[in-house]
């Protein structure tokens, strides 16, 4: 039972996120996450816009709220949009980048667009990028066209878990096109990176005395020697005359 309740609430979840991204469409959505407070469901939507989601005095938003109560069955859903500082690294706004150019320009200019976004995703600070544009381009037959920079990960953990990727699609006058892209961010960390950490050198050094210094130690040594002798005599003599009292002492 306790696993039927996680699965519908993954499912429900799922929903939610696909009628989020089907509604906004060309403002620049990224990914949602939700999280659950002791107030309510709490809806984060990222987003490199986020003035056009939230609309005129807030009116997308409470429209949006309004949707999830009816549809999904949410009682106080908290909706949050976080904006995206680098567009250039997240996958799915280069993918709606490249069909908002593609429909706008034609697929003629593939190739232009193919190698601008690449070029600005490798200054942003991407590790590696793959673009994979597959459709009617340019002729009647389809074809694939791929353009990649840098280093990416096909295989392993690393290829799953770092290495954004996203697809989206192009309705033109000759047919759908196919766009997938997958980046590899600055942040993920590769198991062959080793740093390696510089040992400090300890350096003794050698300091060289003077003959005059070495007198004057010798001096210093002989000096202590005398000093101690005489506080030896000394301490006999008190200890005689403290016998010769003990003695008369006695006699008397």
């Amino acid at each position: 039972m306790i696993e039927r309740k996680f699965i519908a609430q993954k499912i429900k979840e799922f929903e939610i996120q696909e009628y989020i991204s089907k509604n906004l469409k060309n403002v620049g959505h990224s990914h949602t996450k939700m999280q659950k407070t002791p107030l309510g469901e709490k809806i984060i939507i990222h987003a490199s816009k986020p003035g056009l989601i939230v609309g005129r005095k807030g009116q997308n938003i409470k429209q949006l709220t309004k949707t999830l109560k009816k549809t999904f069955g949410l009682e106080n859903p908290q909706i949050e949009i976080s904006e995206i500082e680098n567009v250039s690294l997240d996958s799915t706004i280069v993918a709606e980048t490249i069909v908002d150019l593609l429909e706008r320009f034609g697929p003629q200019k593939f190739k232009a667009i193919g190698h601008k976004v690449m070029s600005n995703a490798m200054n942003a600070g991407a590790l590696g990028i793959e673009i994979i544009i597959s459709g009617k381009i340019p002729s009647s037959r389809a074809k694939s066209w791929r353009f990649y920079s840098g280093y990416l990960k096909k295989c392993g953990d690393i290829s799953i878990t770092g290495v954004d990727k996203a697809y989206a699609q192009a309705n033109l006058k000759t047919g759908t096109i196919g766009v997938r892209i997958s980046i590899m961010p600055p942040t993920t960390k590769l198991p062959d990176n080793i740093e390696i950490l510089d040992e400090k050198e300890e350096k003794i050094e050698e300091i060289e005395t003077t003959k005059e210094e070495e007198e004057k130690a010798g001096e210093n040594k002989k000096e202590g020697k005398s000093v101690e002798k005489k506080g030896k005599v000394k301490d006999k003599k008190t200890a005689t005359k403290k016998k010769s009292k003990e003695i008369k002492d006695e006699n008397k």
